[in-house]
């Protein structure tokens, strides 16, 4: 392992006493000095995510250094602060690490292997994985209603939580503001306001939108501090800690300053370039550490998958040019009068992005607000001949259930698109992101009651993600198309060498689709799952075992012509990256009986917290081929 170059031992521990709120010269110089190596050693560490490919935020950790040496010494001057550094967004999980290794819970020199798979340093702080972390984040914005009930059960002690421009945007930080001034909660929160998001500026696409604002219209005290300012961030710490009841302190600042060649913009928001670190650091004054990024390579997954082309394409990212082919056959007008789609910041990663630049009369750009976003689509599409698209990640459908049944009960009618799906390379910006992230519970958008249906589909690769979008966009009510954050490739037919959803390949709503027949069994899979399942059956085809293979694009129809055919075969295998309790195998055994069909029945899905990494999810969680062909074989024994 190499040694960690920025010596971590050089942090000085320092005792900040609230009751007074002038910094004396030795303290400034010890805070700021601790600002600076803790500076220093993030941007070194946080790069080592860009040269293995897994990204990794440096922006936000860098930020908020300043209120976190603060924060550390206050814990050392009193007891009566409970010693967490609670933070809402889980992307600036950087600053849990450099704690852990200050406290010994970890070695500094295992910061370098940040967001490499299997080493416990994810994308998001877990509880319970990474030694010396004391929360999991969550996703963005769900930490401060937590940290009120820990404050209701400490109430004695003063807690501190981290916020951001970006985590204040979700609702439930109005819930939380409401309650810690209802109960007058001891919560204090140092707010890091820079006005960058993933998609750009608050400040742009979300005009009116003001933290300070709408913290002080809740009933909170806030300052408003520039956060690069020690003198003025202490005095406002000190004066919130001495305020009864909750309180925030809002520290403006650019992001990432200091840093020239990502400072002020949203690139700061993701991994800081190799490049861009090397130059920081040498600037500062320290040298022999670029050997540590040259040994460090992208580490690809060495399977060959049969079966699929050796193309890849992002069906992500397809959503929206599919889309553009719709509304290209529309005029701008009638475009703009029939079609609405929303954004959660999210635009670059979901799809909508082409569809901003060559649609923007369709497009909403709209800040971290997936519930009120996912209503306006829903309101939009509220008449018969108006449609709203909706597209975020998989994993934040679970925070839109109550939404989408309101959408149902009013007939609207939404296309929505759920990317990230499953867990195979979970990154979001992009970056290895584990459990907190994994888009494995999206069948419970097909929460509706029987007489009501609203149809999920999965298209396997990018020619079906174009078929489906071209079929369903103007069909009536909800719509719910998924895809993953990994690229995929083509499906070939047995012939090794033709497309099978190209040519004159029809998508039929509510129709499974027959890859390949067999005498031994069934294979049902989709998505990103599909070409894997192809490839075991390929392989155990060579073997003489005649599976067959299943294509499931309609997840929540049951066709009744293929699961006859299947369910009087010797087994049926699902086979899906889907949480495995509440997935589409844990439904399928269920139709087989009601038709009174007993083939050996065996499902395959996600059933353990992430590894971290990026390719390496599947075969952790034993989704990958060979896994498959074991089950297979199990089944026919």
């Amino acid at each position: 392992m190499s040694e960690f170059p920025v010596d971590l031992k050089k942090f000085k521990k320092l005792t900040l006493d609230p009751s007074k709120p002038k910094l004396t010269a030795e303290q400034k110089s010890t805070l700021q000095a601790n600002i600076q190596l803790l500076r220093d050693a993030i941007v070194l560490f946080t790069a080592t995510g860009a040269a293995r490919g897994v990204s990794g935020h440096t922006g936000g950790a860098y930020d908020t250094v300043p209120e976190v040496c603060i924060l550390l010494g206050l814990f050392e001057n009193s007891d009566k602060f409970l010693p967490i550094v609670f933070d809402e967004a889980g992307h600036r999980v950087a600053t849990q690490y450099i704690l852990a290794a200050l406290d010994g819970s970890i070695p500094a020199e295992h910061l370098l292997h940040y967001r490499e798979a299997n080493s416990k340093l994810p994308g998001h702080p877990e509880l319970g994985l990474t030694p010396g972390i004391k929360f999991s984040s969550g996703r963005l914005g769900h930490m401060w209603p937590l940290v009120n009930g820990v404050a209701l059960a400490n109430r004695e002690k003063t807690v501190f939580c981290l916020g951001s421009d970006g985590s204040q945007q979700e609702g439930n930080d109005a819930e939380a503001a409401r309650l810690a001034v209802a109960q007058n909660l001891n919560v204090k929160l140092l707010i890091d306001d820079n006005d960058v998001t993933i998609a750009g500026h608050p400040s742009e696409y979300l005009k009116g939108y003001d933290v300070t604002k709408t913290l002080e219209g809740h009933g909170m005290k806030v300052i408003t501090v520039q956060g690069e300012d020690i003198d003025a961030l202490w005095g406002a710490v000190s004066s919130i800690v001495n305020h009864e009841g909750p309180a925030a302190v809002v520290c403006k600042r650019v992001m990432a300053p200091g840093i020239p060649d990502i400072e002020g913009s949203s690139h700061g928001h993701d991994v800081i370039p190799v490049k861009s670190a090397v130059k920081y650091l040498e600037a500062r004054g320290y040298s022999n550490f670029v050997s540590i990024y040259d040994d460090i390579k992208p580490h690809n997954s060495p399977y060959l998958h049969i079966g699929s082309s050796k193309e890849i394409g992002a069906n992500r990212i397809v959503f929206g040019e599919a889309v553009n082919g719709v509304l290209d056959k529309l005029g701008k007008e009638e475009a703009a009068k029939k079609v609405m789609v929303i954004d959660s910041d999210l635009e670059g990663s979901t799809g909508l992005k082409v569809i901003h630049q060559k649609h923007p009369e369709v497009f909403i750009p709209s800040g971290i607000m997936e519930r009120g976003n996912f209503c306006a689509a829903a309101g939009f599409g509220f008449a018969p001949d108006k449609f709203g698209v909706f597209s975020t990640f998989s994993a934040f459908l679970e925070m839109v259930i109550s939404e989408i049944t309101m959408a149902r009960l009013n007939n609207c009618n939404v296309l929505c698109h759920f990317s990230h799906s499953g867990v195979d390379r979970m990154l979001t910006f992009p970056q290895a992101d584990n459990t907190c992230h994994f888009g494995v519970n999206s069948m419970f958008a097909d929460n509706g009651l029987t007489d009501v249906h609203s149809f999920l589909y999965f298209p396997a690769d990018p020619a079906q993600m174009v078929a489906i979008v071209n079929r369903v966009f103007f069909e009536r009510g909800l719509r719910f198309i998924f895809s993953t954050r990994s690229k995929v490739p083509w499906i070939l037919k047995e012939d090794g060498k033709t497309r099978f959803f190209e040519g004159d390949y029809q998508f039929v709503p509510g129709k499974d689709e027959v890859i390949v027949e067999g005498t031994a069994g069934y294979v049902v899979s989709f998505g990103e799952m599909l070409y894997r399942s192809w490839d075991a059956v390929l392989r155990c085809r060579q073997e003489g075992l005649n599976v067959g293979l299943i294509n499931k694009p309609c997840l929540n129809v049951v066709d009744e012509q293929t699961i006859m055919k299947i369910g009087q075969s010797p087994f049926v295998l699902v086979v899906e990256s889907f949480n495995q309790k509440t997935g589409l195998g844990s439904k399928f055994g269920t139709w087989l009986l009601e038709r009174q069909l007993t083939p050996k029945y065996g499902y395959m899905g996600t059933t353990k917290e992430g590894c971290g990494g990026l390719w390496e999810q599947i075969p952790y969680q034993n989704l990958d081929p060979q896994s498959i062909i074991s089950k297979i074989k199990q089944l026919t024994q």
